[in-house]
Formats: C-alpha cells, sequence, structure tokens
C-alpha cells in the first residue's frame, strides 16, 4: 500500500472486494497518539468536516432554545398556558441536543462553537419574535422541519465516515421529528 491511502481508503477497497479483512495498518497506528483519545487515524480527513457541521448543529440548537424560551414567556391566549409549557419542554430538549452535540465536538478533538456573535448566523433555523400564538406555533414548526432536514442530510453525508456521530445524529432526528409532528397537530387545533 502506498503511504497516501487512508485507513478509511483501505476498508472501503477491502469491502469492495468483497474481503472481511481488518486493516492492520489501521490497527497497529490506533496504538499511537493516545491523547487524542477515541479519535483514531481512521476518521482521517473528514474530521473536521465533521466538526464543522456539529457547531453548525450546535447553533441551531441554541437558537432554538432561545426562540422556545421567548415564545414560552411571551405566549398569552386561551390555549397559551398548556402550548407555552410545551415550548418549556422543547426548549429543553434542545438543550439536551446541544450538551450532546458539544459533547461529542469535544470527543472529535474540536472546541464546541458557543459565541454569541456568529451563533445567528451559523443557525440553520432563524430567531424571530412574533407575538401571536399561532404565529410562535408556526415558526417552531418551521424551524423544526429545517432541524429535521439539516440533521438528514447531516447523517446522509457522514454515513459511514463516523458511524458513532451518525448514530447520534439519528436519535435527535427522531426527537425533531416528534417535536413538528407536535407543532403541526396544535395548528390543526
Amino acid at each position: 500500500m502506498n503511504d497516501k491511502t487512508t485507513p478509511a481508503d483501505r476498508t472501503s477497497k477491502a469491502v469492495r472486494s468483497g474481503q472481511l479483512e481488518l486493516d492492520m495498518t489501521s490497527i497497529e497506528a490506533a496504538k499511537k497518539h493516545l491523547a487524542e483519545g477515541a479519535v483514531t487515524p481512521s476518521y482521517g480527513p473528514w474530521r473536521d468536516s465533521i466538526v464543522k457541521l456539529l457547531n453548525d448543529a450546535l447553533a441551531t440548537e441554541l437558537v432554538c432554545v432561545l426562540r422556545y424560551k421567548r415564545h414560552h414567556f411571551t405566549a398569552h391566549g386561551m390555549s397559551s398556558p398548556a402550548i407555552a409549557e410545551e415550548f418549556l419542554v422543547h426548549a429543553n430538549e434542545e438543550i439536551g441536543h446541544g450538551d450532546l452535540l458539544a459533547r461529542r465536538i469535544v470527543q472529535l478533538g474540536g472546541s464546541p462553537d458557543f459565541s454569541p456573535d456568529t451563533l445567528t448566523r451559523r443557525s440553520h433555523a432563524a430567531y424571530d419574535e412574533p407575538s401571536d400564538l399561532k404565529a410562535m406555533v408556526r415558526s417552531n414548526l418551521q424551524a423544526e422541519r429545517v432541524a429535521v432536514e439539516t440533521y438528514r442530510q447531516m447523517i446522509v453525508l457522514i454515513a459511514d465516515k463516523d458511524p458513532t456521530t451518525r448514530s447520534l445524529l439519528e436519535g435527535i432526528l427522531k426527537d425533531e421529528e416528534q417535536h413538528a409532528d407536535e407543532l403541526a397537530d396544535w395548528l390543526e387545533d
């Protein structure tokens, strides 16, 4: 094998050729650079790109927390107490997603970006300040749909490059789909 062949390339080549053999070169390389923790050489050129995707997803989750919290505190009208409480539940779940993403970024050797200066620019979802309850629900539904699409695309992009991150994103996607379904139900009422 030439020096430019990555562990992922060697594994892919073995899979394409029908071999079910471990790449011993990669296993030996994993014994080195212990300070990198779980990040072995097989992460290859994708690690920095994955960390960027995760930081943008983190920004999205944080913007969603802020929007849900604002809506929780400013919702008014006959249906507002129940919906406002659900906004708070969703905000807390989004905080949990952000924590999972930040933890994974650190595991990958990156630095989670919580900078308020760039938060809304990096977020896939918008922050807005509607005063009408129905507009709040619509705004949050739109953001959840954006999150669903973003996580679906991230899962496809990451595919087998990082199974741990893919699994994490699949769990978050499940929650986001649930949020979108709940919000869509509220619009029907």
